[in-house]
């Protein structure tokens, strides 16, 4: 794990993923490295159907969507640091995700400025442009976090994260190769069909998908997408995995098929690409889904599925705090990317810094 200088001790990670669930926050302490609280500030549904119709939107509604959703991190990023009473010295924000075409053009909103003049914290932001400067997918970024805090085991073991999309990177091991891409949808097509099927913004428990069959004719169609066969470095999002693959006609029956290809494309990553690893631990939204979750264990042993709470960090609050680590790193002018996971030609100090009125002295 790089070393984070002194003077930068607490960090608070923002975060909105391609669900649009809300913004997640997470504080956290560099040196030892420890998540020390996390919340999340949720999105009306009127919100979440406002972000998910970014992809279509004119450049007026972009900008000032990229305002609003500033204003939402901001308030996020505060109430965090009022509940915690905590003296944080730079935040990090990855932003909402409007568009990702891998490797050629990304766009992320949520205006670092307004975070960083809402609470006066310097803000870093905008991590994924630098990376494809560099030749790099601009995705997926959470390995370098992987395998700074998790790394150290002397067996393979693998981090999935299972939010709108799925990633994995395998840590560890005698010679630890980090190897991190973005195995192919997490949630994202089983959310967008039970707001189909129900108006419900996601399958809670996978209740839906227990008492749905299985279409094997569909399950079959999804699995033959070109991008599993692709090699890593990969990354993926939304776009790629939207409403065209969903059947006209959803029912209970699809959310299984749905949950199922979901596991499938994960065990099937690691099959294809992965050496064998020893435990696989999970974050993200996917945690909460038992049907998937039990998918999972049957698809993926003998290796054990554990939730990452088991190593003291919420499931929801990973992802905030690889970029409150992240900023922390940027504001320092150390790389805080993994080249071998995005395809780079190098790594990078990846993230725009906003001063804010503690900028003087953070590096």
């Amino acid at each position: 794990m790089k070393r984070v200088s002194t003077r930068v001790r607490l960090a608070v990670g923002l975060m909105s993923g391609t669900s649009a669930d809300g913004v997640s926050a997470a504080l956290v302490r560099l040196d030892p490295f420890a998540v020390l609280a996390s919340g999340t500030l949720p999105f009306r549904p009127a919100d979440q159907q406002r972000i998910h119709r970014l992809s279509d939107a004119t450049a007026a509604e972009l900008s000032e969507a990229n305002a609003w959703l500033g204003e939402k991190f901001a308030q996020a990023a505060q109430r965090l640091i009022a509940k915690t009473r905590a003296k944080v010295d730079v935040i990090g924000s990855h932003g909402q995700t409007v568009f990702h075409a891998p490797g050629r053009h990304t766009l992320q909103i949520g205006e670092p400025s307004i975070i960083a003049e809402r609470t006066g914290i310097t803000t870093v932001a905008d991590f994924r442009p630098r990376d494809i400067a560099a030749g790099g997918q601009g995705a997926p970024l959470l390995p370098f976090f992987d395998r700074a805090i998790f790394g150290r085991a002397r067996r393979p073991r693998a981090l999935q994260n299972i939010g709108g999309i799925a990633n994995v990177c395998v840590v560890g091991g005698r010679e630890d190769g980090s190897l991190g891409f973005d195995t192919g949808p997490g949630n994202c097509l089983i959310d967008r069909a039970v707001r189909k099927l129900t108006g419900k913004p996601f399958d809670k428990d996978g209740a839906i998908a227990k008492r749905g069959h299985v279409d094997e004719k569909l399950l079959k169609r999804l699995l033959a997408h070109p991008y599993f066969l692709r090699r890593p470095p990969k990354s993926t999002g939304p776009e790629t995995f939207g409403d065209e693959l969903l059947p006209a006609r959803i029912t209970p029956d699809t959310i299984a098929t749905l949950t199922r290809f979901t596991a499938r494309t994960i065990a099937n990553a690691y099959r294809r690409w992965l050496p064998k690893v020893d435990e696989v631990i999970v974050s993200g939204g996917g945690v909460y889904n038992a049907s998937l979750m039990n998918e999972l264990e049957w698809l993926l042993f003998p290796a054990p599925i554990r939730p990452i709470s088991v190593y003291a960090i919420d499931p929801l609050a990973k992802e905030p705090a690889a970029f409150a680590y992240f900023a922390a790193l940027a504001v320092q002018g150390l790389p805080n990317t993994l080249a071998r996971a995005t395809g780079a030609a190098h790594p990078v100090v990846a993230g725009k810094i906003v001063p804010g009125r503690n900028f003087r002295g953070l590096a």
